[in-house]
């Protein structure tokens, strides 16, 4: 009996083991490689098609059937796009995916986090306006952490599109309308978001969206065609994506619209051949919301099966909310029309940024409460900066502004002085009203009992009630000086939010036209979420300030700027039109075949827009020397550095962005008149001077890239210019 025994337990012992052994792809000291492809090998095709899913909770949701909600969701779900910021919820979703699914694997939780997730900082557009991009990392990283305390493991942020037509609503969440900008704030964003690795304690995965050229909608209304050039796609729309790809953005999400006969989410050539097969993506990328439904309304899918064969094949991993991969992928499969290795390859995509992501060796959140993980006085302190340098003084006429120790009553009038929902802007969703500081709180703060401030609000952001028109005419005759806030109402930007006209609504301005009545001088500050026409109003005013949509943290910098204990640093991130009939009009257009005698201008409006890009004035001047380069002829091969000398020759410090343009007058390829290369900002005090310096690589800064991708360089003249000094150069061969 005790020889039965042993040959038993000897036989079991092999057995005992192999069951005692974690799985690899359980082991946090193997390599993310080797953990993939162990679990993808335990996986059933079922398994693998739900990994490929988004689904949403929380919309609607109340505490009465989140219960019931959370039991009816899948295990095995890849992924949900989180509308809650319970910690604890997101908890009991995630111990499910990891206890009653056979292999244990995280959820992945998305949210749109575009500018702050509870502490809101300023739109992206103007972010871009600051031109200080370690600002912008700062402020992700904060929007990072309140995230991943809100149980959210990735953002759909940021948004890179190169936008030139203000009508679109969504020009608001770019980086305004020049393609390096996009690229540096882009890249800046994903570090911001995703730390020095993904696996850090507060990092969220980025997603670049929206891939690519949504920003050239027709007319500026969402969702519509766009007509782009392979020429324009690669030298314009691109850029910005491969870098950020190259910068390591885990994700990427297909764009709404249909790119010349063939929509971005079934674009095998933008989704495979550029982005895996050219710029090597190993992340994966996710659909808009319901655009791979949408490709039957486009016209190139006859029903939902079709659409989830050309989107999959086309190099689209996950279905957000559509629910076609679900529906359709296992029968594809057995159909013989999508081969189990691809679905391998799009499921290793996602596992792969859950591993990197730390999710299944962490997959839990600490559950802190609001008051620890929300609104922390060093937060708003950062956004309150970034909103200092974002905001951009367009006019100071006769130097009105600072405001004079010999201003004692200033008259606070227009819809936007005490609102405070519509200063959060669009794509806001957990930022609140009640935690945003209004222009009226940051001028009592700022000036206190040394300058008596009465307010009127004149009319409502639209309509036609002029019957305050009259209270806020007297309010403003009693005034030393009139600070009329106008602007649009969030909802006017982000997503389909496209509109005819740029201009204002009527009521404000006729409310502005009234106040001139009172014979005092104006200054307008505006708060919108995209450029303004403002033909009419700039003419009757003496200061503009543009201080965009700025979040939690608006008022006081504002109010810093109309005293001057700030000096106004922002520098425009996109054209101001004089008019909605200059559309587009943008900085770096090709040269008209008929330059001269105003030949092909508009007949009826000045060619010229009100403020171009990179415009934005200062309290102190700013001289810029001659420029001089290292040399005046160049190899391909060779670098060349430029150099100027900037002075603050004013009577107070101040931050000036120095802005480096390129030209080439003469290739084989039109190129535009000039485009931005690089910029530095830097803080001068009175007196001071400073060198700035410019290191020109050809073949990153002078070369172009063709309408197949393929980058050249052309011996030839180059121009180089800054602060209004030009000097030209030669590459020879």
């Amino acid at each position: 009996m005790r020889k039965l025994l042993i040959l038993f337990v000897s036989a079991l012992l092999p057995w005992l083991s192999v069951r005692s052994q974690k799985p690899v792809y359980k082991d946090a000291g193997q390599p993310v490689e080797t953990r993939v492809k162990d679990l993808l090998n335990r996986m059933t095709l079922h398994e693998k098609v739900l990994q490929l899913n988004q689904y949403t909770f929380g919309e609607n949701d109340n505490p009465n059937n989140i219960g019931t909600e959370v039991k009816n969701l899948p295990a095995e779900i890849g992924s949900l796009i989180y509308l809650h910021t319970d910690p604890k919820l997101r908890n009991r979703i995630q111990r499910k995916a990891m206890e009653e699914s056979r292999l244990g694997i995280p959820i992945l939780f998305g949210f749109d986090v575009i500018h702050g997730l509870r502490t809101v900082y300023p739109i992206s557009l103007a972010q871009a306006c600051s031109f200080n991009p370690d600002l912008v990392t700062q402020a992700c990283g904060m929007a990072a952490k309140e995230s991943v305390l809100s149980g959210i493991d990735w953002t759909f942020s940021p948004m890179i599109d190169v936008a030139r037509d203000p009508r679109w609503g969504r020009i608001s969440e770019c980086y305004g309308e020049d393609p390096y900008l996009n690229t540096v704030f882009g890249v800046a964003s994903v570090k911001g978001y995703q730390g020095e690795k993904l696996s850090d304690p507060y990092s969220i995965a980025a997603c670049l969206k929206h891939y690519v050229g949504y920003g050239v909608s027709e007319g500026g209304r969402d969702y519509r065609y766009t007509d782009i050039s392979p020429q324009a796609l690669w030298e314009t729309y691109l850029p910005p994506y491969e870098a950020c790809v190259k910068a390591g953005a885990a994700t990427l999400m297909s764009s709404f619209n249909d790119i010349s006969g063939v929509p971005a989410t079934s674009n095998h050539y933008i989704l495979t051949e550029i982005l895996k097969n050219k710029w090597r993506h190993d992340g994966f990328v996710v659909s808009d919301w319901n655009a791979i439904e949408q490709l039957i309304y486009q016209g190139v899918a006859k029903n939902r099966k079709e659409a989830a064969y050309k989107a999959f094949h086309a190099g689209v991993e996950m279905d957000m909310r559509d629910n076609v991969y679900y529906e359709y992928l296992e029968q594809l499969v057995a159909e013989k029309k999508i081969e189990i290795s691809q679905i391998d390859d799009a499921v290793a995509r996602i596992l792969r940024v859950k591993f990197r992501l730390g999710l299944f060796d962490e997959p839990y959140t600490k559950e802190l409460t609001e008051q620890e993980r929300y609104l922390q006085k060093e937060d708003i302190a950062l956004a309150a900066r970034l909103a200092e340098e974002s905001m951009v003084l367009l006019k100071n006429e006769k130097n009105l502004l600072p405001l004079s120790s010999t201003v004692k009553r200033v008259a606070l009038i227009g819809p936007m002085v005490k609102d405070r929902s519509d200063l959060l802007g669009a794509w806001a969703f957990k930022g609140q009203a009640e935690d945003v500081e209004t222009i009226y709180e940051g001028m009592q703060k700022e000036f206190g009992d040394k300058v008596r401030l009465d307010y009127e609000q004149g009319c409502a952001l639209d309509g036609n009630d002029e019957s305050g028109f009259s209270a806020a005419l007297k309010t403003a005759e009693a005034s030393d000086v009139v600070v009329v806030c106008l602007g649009e109402s969030k909802q006017w930007s982000g997503e389909n939010a496209s509109r005819s006209t740029i201009a204002l609504p009527d009521i404000q301005e006729k409310l502005l036209l009234h106040l001139k009545q009172a014979n005092k001088p104006i200054v307008l500050v505006l708060s919108s979420g995209r450029p303004l026409e403002l033909i009419r109003l700039e003419p009757q005013v003496e200061a503009i300030i543009e201080m965009w949509q700025p979040g939690v943290a608006g008022g006081t910098p504002l109010a810093g700027i109309l005293s001057g204990r700030v000096n106004p640093s922002g520098k425009l991130s996109v054209t101001f039109p004089l008019s909605t009939g200059q559309i587009p009009v943008y900085y770096n257009m090709r040269q008209s075949a008929r330059p001269f005698d105003a030949m092909g201008d508009y007949q009826d409006i000045p060619t010229e827009p009100l403020y171009p890009f990179g415009y934005g004035l200062s309290y102190t001047t700013f001289t810029y020397s001659d420029a001089k380069l290292s040399s005046l002829k160049i190899k391909k091969n060779q670098k060349i550095t430029a150099e100027v000398t900037v002075t603050n020759a004013g009577k107070v410090e101040g931050k000036e962005t120095v802005l480096w343009y390129v030209s080439d007058p003469f290739c084989s390829i039109s190129r535009p008149m000039k485009e931005l290369k690089f910029f530095e900002k830097q803080s001068l005090k009175v007196g001071e001077s400073r060198v700035f310096r410019f290191e020109i690589d050809p073949m990153r800064d002078l070369s172009y890239t063709d309408a197949t991708g393929k980058r050249f360089l052309e011996a030839g003249e180059f121009i180089v210019s800054v602060g209004g000094r030009k000097l030209t150069f030669e590459v020879v061969d």
